[in-house]
């Protein structure tokens, strides 16, 4: 078998129908697994299940138990979930951020974490393999002022991978995470260029990542030859952070 061969796996990407989501849904159906790319918005899902080989359209509201769990027990068998949905929030100082927006930061960026690795794990133990790929930020290692809730949600989510990962470490299953830094996709419309310069600012390499760039680091957590890795956070930061 080739290094990273995903052949006969099937891989749930959410938020798979853009950006960093749709990279890592491309480049695990590439590796030959059958990617479910799943999303709440259903007609760009179907619009990129088109357009990447062996991939399915699976619409999901992250956001709610319920339909998480419809929508993964209608795939049935899941060898990896790649948990990418995510939102920036408003880029406003935390004395002007409204409860609303908190709570929609929270259920999306962390709640969507949980209820989607609460359907898959108990069909993982039973199989007796798994792969979990988080996807946090290094907002969430060094916090970024004006995004308390994402940087908070951010940390909140490499807390959960690793405890997770402790839970099942002798199952089979590894739970890892990976922080990005800046990547230049349509969630950084939702900041302010001041905002995504001083982002820019920290990375020592001087540049944004690119989305196949953090899909490279996923394929790596998703694929059997990670047998030995768990409870990790992965950083993609360009030499951002250094711990």
């Amino acid at each position: 078998m080739a290094f990273l061969d995903l052949t006969g796996q099937v891989a749930i990407v959410t938020g798979g129908a853009a950006g960093i989501g749709e990279a890592i849904s491309a480049r695990l159906a590439r590796a030959g697994a059958k990617v479910y790319i799943a999303d709440i918005d259903g007609e760009a899902a179907r619009a990129a299940a088109v357009a990447i080989p062996n991939a399915a359209a699976l619409p999901m509201d992250v956001t709610k138990s319920a339909s998480v769990n419809e929508a993964i027990a209608s795939v049935g068998k899941v060898d990896i979930l790649v948990n990418n949905a995510g939102t920036a929030g408003v880029a406003a100082p935390v004395t002007e951020q409204s409860d609303a927006e908190w709570q929609r930061v929270v259920e999306i960026n962390l709640f969507g974490v949980v209820y989607t690795t609460r359907a898959v794990v108990p069909g993982m133990r039973e199989r007796g393999y798994g792969r979990i790929v988080n996807i946090a930020s290094i907002a969430g290692k060094e916090g970024n002022p004006n995004m308390t809730a994402y940087s908070a949600t951010k940390a909140a989510v490499i807390g959960f991978t690793k405890s997770v990962a402790k839970e099942v470490a002798t199952a089979g299953i590894c739970v890892n995470a990976v922080s990005p830094a800046v990547v230049r996709t349509k969630i950084l419309d939702q900041l302010t260029p001041d905002q995504v310069g001083y982002m820019t600012s920290k990375i020592p390499m001087g540049r944004t990542g690119t989305t196949e760039e953090i899909a490279a680091v996923v394929h790596f957590l998703a694929s059997p030859d990670a047998s030995f890795v768990t409870a990790q956070t992965y950083d993609a930061s360009g030499g951002r952070a250094t711990y």
